[in-house]
């Protein structure tokens, strides 16, 4: 299987199987569509009519061309055969490990966005505030089942977590204190609306947190229409300042600002580059997730626009990295030269199975998605898992038990997308969110391009030093 497209001026050829991208000329780029289900002969006589025009190409170009095509098959670099389905075969059989553990120690906000998935942080229940014995047998519990795992992770989330924050601490400081004797370091995650922002805090997340995540939209106009206070008030002119601040003291330790564009700002890369403006340089923007009817809702007559926006966005990058002004953007963080492991990439994202959700009380969930959804209750941190069956239907989930995803070119990449999402979507922890697909797969493609001209500008640039 393979994919061919062309974007800014470069025609791509990827090979699903085995990873190879290929930066190829216009004859070879026809060729290899041709390759596979076309006679040579055929190839030949089709290429010299399409390219009756170009002095460059003679039959002798072509065939050469032919040949290079075969080499890259020979050498496991095109059309490569799927050498990878058996080993999902036995992943409902596998033994796995906990190794991730999302705390959601605030069921509660001071923030009321419309957009929320958590219901305002209350998950379509009561609020509440995580107590610390409930934190501490919560890691416990992923001591007890992390295996072999030696880096574990915690989130912390919410609602707002800064609501939580004495217990948060808490938390912190015992984990840290059972690192030594169980042989594991733990790696611990904060996402925050910012509100509760102060020197204290910034110096404790900057301190412990090996990821902190900034809720931030965009423009103000845009930010400020879906994510406001209690009292009605837009919240952006309030956490913008208290963002800076606390990035500014955030060294080179990992950091993003995270938004979440909607109907009402198609235009997303205005508040990409509105935020890098504003001196960010890791930004991420997540498309939001509800219910059609609502009116700030993505939908397919959207996807153009949107498929526009990820190459401007892609052409941008690329602008500002020449002018040394660059910045990451998360869904374009692309490994081509080795990428995640086989093993990563068809066994899904981990939820239910490696990484789990924690309410307030330690009810256990596959993920804070599924938070509150009674069906997906797995068991609690006390007892353990004690819905094997159910967690049996999530060590299943990926993307060879997902039919609509057996001959798309980019299923190595996404591992079967966000069961989540497919249940939502379709009532299936197996189904596809077909918009989400569609999104990913812009995004895959655009993030090559991005990859493949930065390849060859430092080529480029390597050439020229040794003149």
């Amino acid at each position: 299987m393979i994919h061919q497209y062309k974007l800014n001026g470069y025609n791509i050829v990827m090979d699903t199987y085995s990873g190879a991208v290929h930066v190829v000329d216009d004859l070879a780029f026809d060729i290899i569509a041709l390759y596979e289900a076309t006679p040579v002969e055929e190839i030949v006589t089709m290429m010299l009519e399409q390219y009756a025009n170009d002095p460059e190409i003679n039959e002798m170009e072509i065939r050469d061309t032919l040949s290079d095509v075969e080499e890259l098959k020979v050498n496991g670099e095109l059309f490569t055969e799927d050498l990878y389905q058996d080993l999902s075969i036995d992943l409902k059989n596998r033994q796995t490990f906990v190794k991730a553990l999302c705390l959601n120690v605030a069921h509660t906000c001071n923030l009321t966005c419309d957009y929320c998935f958590a219901s305002q942080g209350k998950y379509n229940g009561d609020r509440a505030i995580m107590k610390f014995e409930v934190g501490k047998q919560a890691i416990d519990f992923l001591l007890e089942n992390s295996g072999f795992h030696r880096n574990l992770d915690v989130d912390f989330f919410g609602g707002e977590p800064l609501m939580a924050w004495r217990v948060v601490k808490q938390i912190v400081e015992y984990a840290r204190s059972k690192e030594e004797e169980s042989n594991k370091t733990f790696r611990f995650t904060f996402t925050t609306n910012g509100m509760l922002l102060n020197d204290e805090i910034n110096e404790f997340l900057n301190k412990e947190m090996y990821n902190v995540v900034l809720s931030l939209d965009g423009r103000k106009e845009i930010h400020d229409r879906l994510r406001r206070t209690v009292n009605g008030k837009g919240s952006y002119d309030y956490i913008l300042p208290k963002f800076q601040k606390f990035v500014e003291g955030r060294g080179d330790k990992e950091y993003y600002v995270r938004g979440t564009y909607t109907g009402n700002n198609v235009d997303f890369t205005n508040d990409i580059f509105h935020v890098a403006n504003l001196g960010f340089d890791k930004l991420s923007m997540e498309p939001v997730i509800c219910d059609p009817s609502e009116p700030y809702a993505l939908t397919e007559k959207h996807l153009p626009a949107l498929y526009r926006q990820y190459e401007i966005l892609a052409e941008e990058m690329l602008k500002r990295g020449e002018e040394g002004n660059d910045f990451t953007f998360y869904h374009y963080m692309l490994d081509l030269s080795e990428g995640p492991c086989i093993q990563k990439r068809i066994s899904g994202c981990g939820s239910g199975t490696e990484y789990m959700a924690v309410t307030p009380w330690g009810e256990i969930f596959p993920c804070h998605q599924f938070v509150g959804d009674e069906e997906f209750s797995l068991g609690n941190i006390w007892d353990g898992v004690t819905k094997p069956e159910l967690q049996g239907q999530f060590k299943e989930v990926n993307c060879y038990s997902k039919p609509e995803c057996q001959d798309c070119w980019a299923k190595l990449y996404c591992s079967g997308g966000c069961p989540a999402n497919s249940l939502h979507a379709t009532g299936s922890l197996k189904g596809n969110y077909e918009f989400s697909c569609d999104l990913f797969r812009k995004r895959v493609e655009c993030s090559m391009m991005v990859k493949v001209a930065e390849s060859i500008r430092e080529m480029e640039a390597e050439a020229m030093a040794a003149e």
